[in-house]
């Protein structure tokens, strides 16, 4: 039973397996499945600083299953994704470093602005109702599953493959142009920007007292006793509670707080090397924030099953306009956005590619970045409100089945992989 749990989490197929009970659910018994959804944890729960309306009541919010895993446990799956973006940027030989990362950052930027135009392109083509109705989830395509991109790469190029290494760098900065993306056009309420204080202080309270200051009188002291006690005797604790701050500041602020974490994990004492996301090799490092990560790995594992579970149930009958613009954009703008931002940086730039990667694998790379999913998943669920119709279609639902739909990218990689001959390493 261990060996079949470790699979599982291993290959992050808990949340496929989510993804394929909702779609199941929903269309045996899509009422059950609603309720389900919407299931009440706790009804009138009194929330931020009590606001009296003219009659006397207090501002307050029900708990519900969807919102418990959306916006309050998914934070953990982003602080994991922020902490590889991190350690990309900030080590000496993190992967975003230097002329190495410039290829896959520019193919990343043709992976984002691909889809948009072939969105929002299509969305024109098909009228102003159309536009209208779908505008605002012109970010849907955009998205990279990293995890589902990596394990499809490993088996359309091996796992020796320079391009595999390509697809996790762009993966990567494409992780946080999304976390970008949904700070910034993805308000969860009215903007109450005064309240991203309490992130940032939250972050800098306990960068300067748990990290920074045992750190300073820690110098030339060779046993590092300090850093050493805050380690073993506090631990994650004092992130732990500095995250819960950031994460009320964000919900406060208006800014989804499923990206609250995100000010605290550069707080966190991180290793003096990077050996990559996905590398064994990480597992030996005792650093506080890879210890978290690694303690984290599996319970993300069971959220993202309640994730898919909770996101992924589209009645069939939900199919419509939405769906087809998302999987256009994945399936089409994504991969040809990437080719041709990559060989300009390749060629006409002079930036070149990884030795042993040739341009054709540029689009099977593309392809494989198609796979949108867990993200795409999100996007669609913030941007477009459950009652919006186009037609007698729901948009969130059509969007989201785009969404699911995009795993379409993983033979079309494998098809093209054989195509263009590619040469499996490892």
């Amino acid at each position: 039973m261990y060996r079949v749990w470790d699979f599982l989490t291993r290959y992050s197929l808990l949340l496929i397996i989510g993804a394929l009970i909702a779609l199941a659910w929903a269309n045996i018994d899509a009422e059950s499945y609603r309720r389900f959804v919407e299931f009440e944890l706790l009804r009138d729960v009194p929330i931020g600083h009590p606001h009296h309306a003219p009659d006397g009541s207090v501002e307050t919010r029900t708990l519900t299953l969807h919102y418990l895993v959306n916006d309050v446990l998914m934070a953990f799956f982003f602080a994991i994704a922020a902490k590889e973006v991190w350690e990309a940027v900030i080590l000496e030989n993190g992967s975003l470093r230097g002329r190495k990362a410039a290829t896959p950052l520019i193919a990343t930027a043709g992976g984002m602005l691909g889809p948009i135009c072939v969105y929002l392109g299509l969305a024109l083509f098909l009228g102003s109702d159309t536009v209208e109705a779908v505008s605002s989830g012109w970010a849907i395509p955009t998205a990279t599953d990293i995890a589902f991109s990596y394990l499809v790469g490993r088996l359309v190029f091996g796992a020796g493959h320079p391009a595999v290494r390509f697809l996790l760098l762009l993966a990567i900065a494409d992780d946080a142009a999304g976390l970008l993306i949904l700070a910034v056009f993805y308000p969860s309420g009215a903007l109450a920007p005064e309240w991203l204080l309490l992130s940032l202080g939250a972050a800098v309270a306990v960068f300067v007292l748990f990290n920074w200051l045992p750190r300073r009188m820690d110098r030339h002291r060779e046993l590092r006793p300090n850093s050493t006690w805050m380690r073993e005797k506090l631990s994650f604790w004092p992130y732990l509670v500095a995250g819960c701050l950031s994460w009320y500041g964000f919900q406060q602020a208006g800014i989804h707080p499923a990206l609250g974490l995100l000010p605290i994990v550069p707080a966190i004492p991180h290793a003096d090397r990077a050996f990559g996301i996905f590398s064994e090799a990480e597992q030996y490092l005792t650093d506080l924030l890879n210890a978290i990560e690694h303690a984290l790995k599996r319970p993300v594992e069971v959220i993202l099953f309640f994730f898919g579970l909770l996101n992924a149930g589209v009645e069939f009958g939900s199919i419509g306009a939405p769906t087809w613009l998302v999987l256009a954009g994945l399936l089409v703008g994504k991969p040809l956005g990437i080719f041709v931002m990559g060989w300009i940086a390749a060629r006409p730039l002079g930036l070149g590619l990884p030795k042993g990667m040739r341009v054709v694998d540029l689009a099977v790379v593309g392809l494989v970045a198609a796979i949108g999913f867990t993200v795409s998943l999100f996007i669609a669920a913030v941007a477009f409100p459950p009652g919006l119709m186009l037609g007698d279609v729901p948009v969130q639902d059509a969007a989201k089945m785009g969404a699911v739909f995009s795993f379409a990218a993983a033979l079309l990689s494998y098809v093209a992989g054989k195509l263009a001959r590619v040469q499996k390493v490892g």
